[in-house]
Parts: structure tokens; sequence; C-alpha cells
């Protein structure tokens, strides 16, 4: 027991294959069989199936693949339909949204209207797999936790492809479908708008975002440590708390300087990932409605202080360029 590790799991139970619950009245049966897979078995339940879509999950996977479709489609077609520089400009190639000077029309398919269209359907597909989640978690008698989860970033895709275009008045403010450009769009908005390392919202989302890495990591690791103790079935140490629950409260308590529950330990971090997005999709709207220039607004707000005046030395942005 001692030397008993199990960052993977190294005995794999086999029984019968578990069904599940009966589904309410109404409900599209499971369909498929079941199978086991010992790889899988190695990081999780060995299990795969039986599947459940229903007609929430059926639609979000049609949209879904309608969207797909389009901005693969369109990317093969930038290529010259040649499969060897599809695959190989992959990361390098987008669909982009409408030019800026179309506003808000709907323009033709070739100057965004497919982009329009991929974005339709994607934000379709989404919002029923949000549907389905929701729906399921409450008809197998559960709490609505993921759902809400999966709405804080349903959120910030939203804001970027929908609520800040449609305040800035432009389509062409959206993120484009694609690998590399949409890490461009980033940089591009941020350079345009004083850095967006100025904007107390981004700043707050990357305090979230490193802190659930950090809470998730620590709370996955502490499990793992006082498993061998019965630390695994947490449920029935939130309420009958055991040795594996001290110790790992003492160790927390020993190495962090504040103590977290069995339970209290997932709201910590539960908060932390759904913050990340939340605050983020905040400073995103912000960026360009509210706020042109982040660093001059930290200026202005005495958050960052101001370039030093310098006696003769001329302003390169007023050079005109290389001569």
């Amino acid at each position: 027991m001692a030397t008993y590790q199990n960052i993977f799991t190294q005995v794999q139970v086999q029984g019968p294959a578990e069904a599940g619950i009966a589904l309410p009245p109404g409900d599209v049966p499971r369909s498929g069989g079941s199978t086991f897979n010992r790889w899988l078995g190695w990081i999780g339940n060995a299990q795969i199936g039986p599947i459940y879509l229903g007609y929430l999950g059926t639609l979000s996977i049609v949209f879904f693949f309608i969207a797909f479709e389009i901005v693969g489609l369109n990317m093969w077609a930038s290529v010259g339909w040649d499969p060897i520089e599809f695959v190989r400009q992959l990361a390098w190639l987008a669909l982009e949204p409408p030019p800026p000077e179309n506003g808000l029309a709907f323009p033709t398919l070739a100057e965004g209207g497919w982009w329009l269209l991929a974005g339709l359907c994607l934000t379709i597909s989404l919002l029923l797999w949000w549907a389905r989640m929701y729906r399921r978690a409450r008809q197998l008698g559960l709490g609505t936790h993921v759902a809400w989860a999966f709405a804080a970033a349903i959120w910030l895709f939203l804001v970027c492809g929908f609520f800040r275009p449609l305040a800035m008045g432009s389509w062409g403010e959206a993120v484009p479908f694609g690998i590399f450009p949409h890490l461009d769009w980033v940089a591009a908005v941020s350079i345009r708008h004083g850095n967006l390392f100025y904007n107390p919202f981004h700043a707050l989302s990357i305090v979230f975002f490193y802190g659930s890495v950090l809470l998730f990591a620590m709370h996955g690791a502490t499990i793992l440590a006082v498993s061998r103790l019965g630390g695994d079935r947490e449920l029935e140490q939130i309420t009958d708390r055991g040795t594996a629950t001290e110790r790992a409260a003492l160790f927390w308590r020993w190495t962090m300087g504040f103590n977290a529950t069995m339970e209290s330990i997932h709201r910590w971090a539960w908060w932390f990932a759904v913050l990340t997005p939340l605050t983020g999709g905040i400073g995103i709207l912000l960026t360009g409605t509210a706020v042109d220039n982040w660093y001059l607004w930290s200026v202005d707000h005495g958050v960052a202080p101001p370039y030093p005046a310098f006696e003769g030395v001329a302003d390169p942005a007023a050079s005109g360029g290389a001569q």
C-alpha cells in the first residue's frame, strides 16, 4: 500500500457495462452498445457507450457540421483547392469577417457573407448544446453547475463575435475563423487600443486563469496524495470527514496558509474558472466602446506612469518615416 501510486490508474476493475439510469418518458433512447478500451482505462473510465444525443444534441451537431464545412471549404478554396497547400498552410488560413466599411449590413458571400453564416450556425450549435447540458442535468437530478460554466465560455465567444461588433457598428471588428489569424486579431486589437495589459478586466481574467490552473492542479494532486486513505471518495468525506480530509486540510494549512474543505475547493476552482471568461469578456466589450486607449486611461486614473518628457528628442510618430 505504501508504494501504491495512482497518477495513472494502475488497477482496472471491469464488470458488466453500466447503462445508466432509466431515461424520462418521451426521450430518444440511447444509441449503440458498450465496449471497453484498456488505454482509456489508464486515465479514466474504460467504458465507451452507450451514447445519448437526443434531439438537441443531434441538432447541435448538425449546425456545428455546417459551420465547420463553411469554414473548411472557404479555407480550401483560398489555396486553389490544392490539398497539399491546404495542409501546409492550415494554421495560417482564415475565413475573414466582412470589411469594416460594410458596417452591420449583410454582405455578399465572397465579402464576408460566408463568415456571417458560419458564425450563425456555430452560435446556434453552442446554444443548443448548452440547452442539452442544462436539460440533461435537470432530468438526471444534478445541479446545473456545468451548464453555467459553459455559459461563461459562450459569453466570451459572443462578445468577440457578436456583442462588441454590434456595439462598434461593424462586423469587421469580429474575430476571423482561423488559428494564427485569430491570434493576429488579438494582437491588433491590443495595439490599436493602447495595450490590453492596461485593461483591468484583462488583468483580472489573467489572475483567474492562472489561479484556476493552480487550484485545479493542487486539488487534483491533493486528492491523488490522499486517495490511498480514501480521499477519492470526496462526497463521503464532505459529510463524514475522515483521516484523508484531515491530512489534506492540515497539508493545505501548513503549505498554503489557508484551509480548504472537500467541498469548498470545488467552489473555489469553479468560480476562478468561470470568472476567467466573464471578466475577459467584459474587458473586450469595453475596448473600443467605452475606452479607446487603455494606456491613456491608466495614466488618467493613476494606474500607469506617463512617459517621461525628453528635451530635444523628436517623436518618432511625427517624423513621417525613414528618409
